[in-house]
């Protein structure tokens, strides 16, 4: 593994510690609340930060939260260099974190599909097959 992909990960991995921490100490807007920041991803150059959370708890709207997010985003993004001694902080762009979604809903269409195979699998074991010689002889 090069030097710079080792450099970028440890970015990645201290910013999201930095701003797990300075999202609901230092962000003061009622729309963020509670949060989880899922993971970071820096692009090549440094330019900008992709970073994603989840909502914590169910009553929460991730709309609003976004909308906050964003706002908070120049402040988070001053907060963060200064913690990481980083002399151009990449700009903060926030996403809703899908992917715990997504496999939800992959793992139902997973079992649908397993469940019906078996029923499947069941209705052909039951089913006599052409070879099968009936009771009456024929």
């Amino acid at each position: 593994m090069s030097a710079h992909n080792q450099r970028h990960q440890r970015i990645e991995s201290q910013m999201q510690r930095a701003l797990a921490e300075l999202v609901p100490r230092a962000v003061k807007d009622p729309r963020v609340g509670n949060l989880t920041i899922t993971a970071v991803s820096l692009l090549p150059d440094l330019s900008a930060a992709r970073v994603w959370f989840l909502p914590f708890g169910t009553g929460r709207d991730a709309a609003a939260q976004l909308a906050g997010l964003k706002s908070a985003a120049g402040f988070l993004r001053g907060e963060v260099a200064r913690q990481l001694g980083l002399r151009h902080a990449p700009r903060l762009e926030f996403e809703l974190d899908t992917a715990l979604e997504r496999a939800q809903s992959l793992t139902q269409l997973i079992s649908t599909a397993v469940a019906a195979d078996k029923a499947l699998e069941g209705a052909a074991a039951a089913k006599p097959g052409p070879d099968a010689v009936r009771e009456d002889g024929s």
